[in-house]
């Protein structure tokens, strides 16, 4: 697909309740790295954000450290999200913290009623020790199931209360269930940023991305030619190359500039005006990145 005006990117977190959003939420906007986030709940009550992240709150917004805020939507979230887009200057993104028991993928499509406004994908966490229990509920199975079927990226969580066979029971499980999304296990809520709210913005600088989490390795592409921008996004998404995310800039046979972003078997290319540096960056999991072929087949060097 195809825009010609940039779009402000939702990412919507889903689970079931106790899986560990709110830990993921907080560890986001701990480690937001100079991203201006904005985070909507329903009611505050229902994510807590740490004390020591708050630097002032009122009855609507809670500003945090970083240039961050997080805004209770109520039932309002088409409202809250309409706010956002006349921000000056918006945020980089708007995380959706979805209820326990609400299905992700219905928020989703409440996005396309909006101008401005574009999925940056759909995450859910699970809870590695009761997930599958729980979707063998009678009340609750259809839900969590739901859930995990919408999903683009599942973050495995709370993998210190398992074995490491049960972690593989659970990875096995997930992938029947939903076998075209992301897998990220972890625990504590902590996953590489990175990971979920897109890479850096300028990948052409002559260094790969930075991060600590020895989960990830990222490879930075240079392209020595014009590129098909929609050919290269959809060629990322395929499984077999191991990149997880993908962002970043190349040119077409015009010198047109375009933005490509990828998210799991997700893309998008966008026109844009604003090429601040040419390159892709490809971020995967340590020693999935078939490095090679992507220098190859895309005719890009390594940086």
């Amino acid at each position: 697909m195809t825009q010609d005006t940039a779009l402000l990117p939702v990412l919507t977190i889903g689970g079931y309740l106790g899986s560990g959003k709110t830990t993921l939420v907080n560890h986001l906007l701990r480690n937001a790295d100079g991203r201006r986030l904005a985070v909507l709940v329903n009611e505050f009550g229902d994510l807590p954000i740490d004390e020591d992240l708050i630097e002032a709150e009122d009855d609507s917004l809670i500003s945090i450290a970083g240039g961050c805020i997080c805004c209770s939507f109520g039932n309002d979230l088409l409202g809250a999200l309409t706010s956002m887009t006349q921000m000056s200057p918006p945020p980089d993104t708007v995380i959706i913290e979805s209820s326990g028991v609400a299905i992700p993928g219905a928020i989703v499509a409440s996005l396309s009623l909006l101008p401005g406004l574009t999925s940056d994908g759909i995450v859910v966490v699970v809870d590695a020790e009761t997930v599958r229990k729980a979707a063998l509920d009678e009340y609750i199975g259809d839900t969590i199931l739901r859930q995990i079927s919408d999903a683009e990226c599942i973050i495995i969580n709370k993998l210190d209360l398992v074995s490491e066979e049960t972690a593989q029971q659970v990875a096995d499980w997930i992938t029947e269930a939903a076998p075209a999304a992301i897998q990220i296990p972890t625990q504590h809520g902590q996953v590489l940023p990175d990971a979920l709210l897109g890479l850096i913005t300028s990948p052409g600088t002559g260094q790969n991305a930075a991060h600590s989490d020895s989960l990830f390795e990222s490879l930075v592409l240079i392209p020595t030619g014009p590129v098909n921008a929609e050919a290269l996004a959809k060629s990322l998404t395929k499984g077999s190359l191991g990149v997880i995310r993908a962002k970043g800039f190349v040119t077409d046979a015009d010198n047109q500039p375009w933005l490509i972003q990828t998210v799991g078997k997700r893309w998008s290319v966008q026109r844009t005006n604003d090429m601040s540096a040419l390159g892709v960056i490809c971020l995967g999991f340590q020693g999935r990145l078939d490095r090679a072929f992507l220098s190859k087949e895309f005719r890009v060097t390594p940086d």
